[in-house]
């Protein structure tokens, strides 16, 4: 079974996605085949395609079936229960622990990126954390680096913990405009979260994922 992790963020907008990617990126160069999956996403253009969901499989090596990569796709961009109950429609956890293993069958290194925040609502009695505590996935947190991150990275990982999930590492995501006291903040962080950081990605105007992967390691 290849290695797999349910990545979360501290909020929306903190940047997932290129994270995302750019671990991805860095599994490939590591001579890994990769995929990233989204597993419920909100918002999409003129054509029905969610930008998430474009980007992950424009960085993965392998191109899976549209119903593993994303089962659950909702036009408006808003929050997914409010989506999803609009489309009629319930976000089942099996099913999406169906694709996910069949990702890991097929390749060596699996992302399972989450929509929003970690504890986003899915339904009245669902939400994100439910999510990734069926999954069983070891967890990686973007921290985005911003006013107020502390709070959120810190709650984030308690909410983690108390479903008995681990932290296989962080990453801080550097948001324009650079936060004040970014060194001191991370320094913060890196002593309270009990987890490695996987890397600082610094802010980058021009959105390459090869930047980012550039500064970043691999969980162990």
């Amino acid at each position: 079974m290849s290695s797999a992790y349910f990545l979360t963020g501290t909020d929306t907008d903190v940047g997932k996605t290129h994270i995302a990617c750019a671990l991805l990126q860095r599994a490939r160069r590591a001579g890994q085949s990769a995929v990233g999956l989204k597993p419920v996403a909100a918002g999409t253009d003129a054509a029905g395609h969610n930008d998430d969901v474009v980007r992950l499989r424009a960085a993965s090596s392998l191109q899976l079936a549209d119903e593993v990569v994303n089962p659950y796709c909702f036009a408006p961009a808003i929050a997914p229960h409010i989506a999803a109950a609009e489309a009629g429609v319930d976000i089942d956890f099996s099913r999406i622990a169906d694709t996910v293993a069949s990702a890991r069958q097929a390749a060596d290194f699996v992302i399972v990126e989450g929509a929003g925040g970690f504890c986003v609502p899915f339904g009245l009695d669902r939400n994100g954390a439910d999510l990734a505590a069926q999954l069983r996935l070891p967890v990686i947190l973007v921290v985005g680096m911003r006013l107020g991150c502390l709070n959120h990275a810190l709650l984030t990982a308690e909410a983690i913990a108390a479903r008995g999930l681990v932290i296989a590492g962080w990453v801080a995501n550097c948001l324009a405009p650079p936060m004040p006291y970014l060194e001191e903040n991370l320094a913060t962080l890196s002593e309270l979260l009990l987890a490695p950081r996987l890397g600082a990605v610094s802010w980058d105007d021009t959105g390459k994922v090869a930047n980012a992967a550039d500064q970043l390691e691999l969980p162990l």
